[in-house]
């Protein structure tokens, strides 16, 4: 039952950036938080470990294990953007510092064109750690709902590539 450590990893993964940006802003202890901000990749490892030693017992492959790749994935390609996000977000509640204007015109097809980037990385190291589930857990398993899993991301992919490439062709108007 992949799931509940799914979830589990999502909820570290923001009480850990939660608690930096504490040390950060409140405690002032700028080196205890990109402590507690590294430790992001570590339960990322954490996941890919539980994800690997499941399907190695013999579990049939699910669609909860292919979401632990994408998860894993996710937080590493995306992982920078979302701390930085979250650090903005404090700021805006916490210091009352003013929003960003949102993005338009040639700003926004750039900014979505990075993050097209990140998510390319990110189908990358998922579909890698899909690839590596797969053969590590070589014939003890049926594995193909992982390869569905990575079908149906790369469709996501391309949908997002469209998208993104439509801000740049036709940028939005101030």
């Amino acid at each position: 039952m992949m799931i509940p450590w799914i979830i589990a990893a999502e909820i570290a993964f923001w009480i850990v950036i939660i608690i930096g940006l504490i040390s950060r802003y409140v405690l002032k202890m700028p080196k205890l938080s990109i402590f507690f901000f590294a430790l992001t990749p570590v339960i990322d490892l954490l996941l890919i470990i539980l994800t690997t030693i499941d399907l190695k017992r013999g579990t049939p492959a699910s669609t909860s294990h292919g979401i632990a790749a994408i998860y894993i994935g996710v937080s590493i390609a995306y992982g920078k953007t979302m701390i930085a996000w979250a650090d903005e977000k404090f700021q805006q509640w916490f210091f009352k510092k003013p929003k960003k204007t949102p993005l338009t015109g040639k700003a926004k097809g750039l900014y979505d064109m990075k993050m097209l980037v990140r998510h390319i990385s990110a189908f990358a190291i998922g579909a890698g750690c899909l690839y590596g589930m797969i053969r590590f857990a070589g014939t003890a398993t049926d594995t193909s709902p992982l390869l569905q899993i990575m079908k149906v991301w790369g469709i996501v992919l391309v949908i997002d590539a469209v998208i993104s490439l439509s801000y740049v062709i036709f940028p939005s108007r101030k």
